[in-house]
């Protein structure tokens, strides 16, 4: 730095309002000084300034630019502290890291177990943001973490999680981030309530035993495809109408609509991969716009289920090469994709991608997954991609949706 001029800190506080910025720099502008840096919060109407600037040094040590400074402030309702900064860094080094912290609530015992054990790692807090206030509360960390101490971090944050009943999804912080461009999700459990195996094999009087037989390949103790013809055995001789009824009985799961129609409105490819039936899917892929399909498909002959699929199964690396599929098909690289699904079906998936999700997810998955969530709101997965519920709701307001619905304390 030139040895003739100075860097000065200058940092306001108080409650927000208009005109505090303008009267600020109103002052700075009469005593020539350069802009190095400027960053700016307001939480609950509180606001925090920084501005830091370059000056000749007898301006930065004059007593008159300091008290003119205060003066303006003071004049608008805030506090000043005025210092000289001896950093030479203008502006920091990037964060190697996000961690989004997600609950229902937050309190203030899991953040404290979070940022102690953050901090016996060395890893620093950079910046903090909310992210969310609805359907759970979400905050944003930008972190560095220490060469070497990645690994470690996750085990720990698995730890924390658990202990503390929060989510924390942890990824590296850099352009990729924002830069993913095609999402697809599984069906049963995931993007709807239930499992559509199960609902058609009450109609044909054979629920129970569907039902054991998906646990146990949701756990990953059977083949998958092994266990769908299992299951679709037991639904021979339905009617094929009955598709059309349980199709009309899906219940999303609350988030659904305004996940896609957010991700669609940020340019995403938006598609399923199930180990479902198309029969049932496609109606609500047209509803909710979906690009993409992936499913199983029933026999049906003369009306009837047969208890058979046609074609090649889509079971766990049926359903990764689904992923791969549609990324090549819109010439998407698959680390700008994201997977999100349930079950141990769904690991080979979720791997692949450039980031996999875990919903509400089997211990199998999530042990695999980038990260996991164990809220029952598909529109969490937004604040892992760096959406904030303000921004999903200023846009749904432009089109007239924008809606929240009570919700019961847990």
């Amino acid at each position: 730095m030139n040895p003739s001029k100075v860097s000065v800190l200058i940092t306001v506080t108080g409650v927000d309002q208009p005109g505090v910025t303008s009267a600020l720099f109103e002052v700075l502008s009469r005593h020539r000084v350069e802009l190095l840096n400027v960053e700016q919060v307001v939480i609950r109407g509180r606001l925090t300034l920084g501005v830091l600037v370059l000056c000749a040094r007898e301006v930065g040590d004059s007593l008159d630019f300091h008290e003119a400074v205060r003066a303006a402030v003071s004049r608008v309702g805030m506090d000043v502290t005025i210092e000289r900064s001896y950093d030479s860094a203008i502006l920091r080094e990037p964060s190697t890291h996000t961690l989004v912290v997600l609950g229902r609530p937050i309190t203030a015992q899991a953040f404290g177990v979070l940022a102690r054990e953050a901090a016996a790692l060395g890893v620093n807090f950079d910046t903090i943001r909310g992210v969310s206030d609805y359907p759970v509360t979400g905050l944003e960390l930008r972190v560095s973490v220490p060469p070497g101490m990645g690994a470690q971090l996750q085990t720990v944050l698995a730890r924390v999680a658990a202990e503390e009943g929060v989510d924390l999804a942890l990824e590296d912080y850099s352009l990729s981030r924002r830069a993913k461009r095609l999402i697809v999700f599984d069906v049963d459990s995931t993007l709807i309530q239930g499992e559509v195996i199960e609902m058609l094999a009450a109609r044909a009087g054979a629920e129970a035993k569907v039902a054991q037989i998906t646990e146990a390949a949701m756990r990953g103790e059977l083949d998958f495809a092994d266990s769908l013809r299992e299951r679709v055995a037991t639904l021979a001789g339905l009617p094929a109408e009955v598709l059309d009824d349980v199709a009309e009985q899906l219940e999303l799961t609350a988030g659904a609509r305004t996940t896609l129609r957010t991700l669609r409105r940020l340019g995403y490819y938006c598609g399923v991969v199930s180990g479902g039936f198309r029969q049932v899917i496609d109606p609500l892929a047209h509803e909710l716009k979906l690009d993409f399909v992936a499913a199983n498909e029933l026999e049906i002959v003369d009306g009837k289920l047969t208890g058979r699929v046609v074609g090649q199964i889509i079971d766990r690396p049926g359903k990764a090469k689904a992923l791969r599929d549609f990324a090549n098909e819109v010439g998407v690289p698959m680390e700008q994709t994201v997977a999100v699904g349930d079950g141990a079906n769904d690991i080979d998936m979720l791997a692949a991608a450039g980031l996999g999700v875990a919903f509400n997810a089997k211990p199998a998955l999530r042990e695999v997954a980038d990260a996991s969530l164990s809220h029952p709101y598909l529109d969490t997965v937004l604040f892992i991609l760096g959406v904030t519920r303000g921004e999903i709701e200023a846009a749904d307001a432009v089109d007239g949706l924008l809606r929240r619905v009570d919700i019961p304390p847990d």
